[in-house]
């Protein structure tokens, strides 16, 4: 009887250790919670603390073993610098997501351990995403990482407006992901293979591809769509943004956007690469509503994290002009540009966290008028936050959208890349406008709560002086994103 051969777990070793973290610290939750008449709070401590090491360690793990292309599990999961590059992001925005949470969790009273043990999980749903080499391996992480989120969306169960926001994603999030298993079976069907790397040799031999394979394409476009929140996949996401709990509202605008983002780069780049002629009109035109949607709907909003979820939208349609231009280079750019895109989104996530009137949480773009006299430091740190993602020199967003607009010069986008620079102009007046409330309107209600929660003091210090110094040290990043990029060309 032949020995069944063991797969070489090493490419997949951080994603061992984090699914074995969250059992773990779920069983420890268990017990802790029981202890006595103060256990839910200690639990919850407990884990947010555990979570954070583990999330550090799983980033050492994944830095460890990257390096050239290895594959295990039959081909289905691959481990490359493009990887490497998605899940160190991704664990970084995990990681301050959950340092920002736990203070506001205790203090809306729903802080429960199960929280971060469901945000293990969605992280290592989304490291699976960005490792998939398979169309059953993508869908995989994509489900693990989609019904955690759902979870995450209605943590605040006591409340009407986040379970409503859970409904919400749960309804759309089953649509996207059945036109995604739809377009992967027509794929199946008209190919007779799963594996990328079978695609992509296909695609790349000049074979003209028939028409049920373009409609199967067609919808795994759709089902990513909505997954990066592009327009016109795009209705969900200001209910949830406003509906679910703050912090799951910060986590979901980075670290998921920025896994969806790589699955889309890896996909298009990879196996369908060669039909490039097929998909990319369609990310052009997704590109260019999206930009405009994010910048003429984010202008009537005054809750904050709606107008933060238009705000992703917009952002979202500059990073797909990167992957239009289906080249080394564009995919370069949407490297740096997410990069820089998850650092200013935690910093201002932590200042809408930070937004308490006695002991309340606050979401009015209004409630931050006087902010400069009664927290200047936070008000200096949302300026920067708010010029950065403007896109004003010499500050980091403008360098991420430079890179983005110029790889579409290069390729000959021109008009893409004036419709980019146009709703980049229209959206820098709502980030301004929230400038000019913090500096220029007068309080009409009690000043916000302070002092500010020390891990927020230190998220806030940490992004910002990131933002403002990017300019002088954009090497690491930039040489990471195109180590990154050239992996996949």
């Amino acid at each position: 009887m032949p020995v069944a051969e063991v797969p070489n777990l090493a490419p997949a070793l951080p994603e061992i250790f984090l699914g074995l973290s969250a059992m773990v610290m779920l069983m420890l939750g268990v017990f802790q919670k029981t202890s006595g008449p103060d256990g839910v709070l200690k639990a919850s401590r407990m884990t947010s603390s555990l979570s954070v090491v583990m999330l550090v360690l799983a980033l050492a793990l994944v830095i460890t073993v990257s390096g050239e292309k290895l594959l295990t599990f039959d081909g289905m999961f691959i481990s490359d610098p493009f990887a490497t590059f998605s899940k160190a992001l991704i664990l970084t925005a995990a990681t301050f997501s959950v340092i920002m949470a736990q203070d506001w969790m205790e203090k809306q009273g729903c802080h429960r351990y199960e929280y971060v043990v469901v945000m293990l999980f969605v992280t290592l749903g989304m490291m699976m995403m960005v490792s998939a080499n398979n169309l059953i391996s993508l869908y995989l992480g994509l489900e693990l990482q989609s019904l955690s989120l759902y979870i995450l969306a209605a943590h605040q169960r006591d409340e009407v407006r986040s379970t409503e926001a859970g409904l919400k994603y749960f309804v759309l999030g089953a649509l996207a992901s059945g036109m995604l298993l739809y377009g992967s079976s027509l794929v199946y069907g008209f190919s007779g293979t799963m594996d990328f790397d079978v695609l992509a040799i296909m695609f790349n031999s000049g074979a003209e591809p028939s028409i049920g394979l373009v409609v199967g394409l067609v919808f795994i476009l759709a089902g990513l769509t909505f997954k990066v929140s592009g327009v016109p996949f795009h209705m969900w996401t200001p209910d949830v943004y406003e509906g679910a709990p703050t912090p799951v509202t910060a986590f979901f605008a980075v670290a998921p956007k920025v896994a969806a983002l790589a699955l889309f780069i890896r996909v298009m780049s990879g196996p369908f690469g060669g039909l490039a002629e097929q998909w990319q009109q369609i990310i052009i035109m997704i590109s260019i509503a999206s930009m405009l949607v994010g910048a003429f709907a984010a202008i009537a909003q005054t809750n904050i994290k709606r107008m933060m979820a238009y705000s992703s939208i917009g952002h979202v349609g500059y990073a797909l002009i990167g992957l239009a231009v289906a080249n080394e280079a564009g995919v370069k750019s949407v490297l740096i540009y997410i990069a820089i895109y998850i650092v200013m989104n935690i910093g201002t996530f932590a200042c809408i966290i930070s937004m308490r009137r006695d002991d309340r949480a606050v979401e009015n773009i209004y409630d931050l008028a006087g902010l400069s006299k009664t927290h200047p430091g936070m008000a200096a740190a949302l300026s920067i936050f708010m010029f950065s993602m403007a896109g004003i020199p010499p500050l980091a967003g403008f360098i991420g959208k430079f890179y983005i607009f110029m790889s579409a010069v290069e390729a000959g986008m021109f008009t893409l890349a004036i419709i980019g620079v146009l709703s980049s102009v229209v959206g820098a007046f709502y980030y301004i406008r929230i400038i000019k409330i913090m500096y220029f309107d007068k309080a009409v209600s009690e000043p916000l709560d302070t002092p500010l929660p020390k891990p927020i003091v230190g998220v806030l210090v940490i992004t910002s002086v990131f933002i403002l110094t990017f300019i002088a040290f954009p090497n690491p990043v930039i040489n990471g994103a195109g180590l990154a990029a050239s992996a996949l060309f």
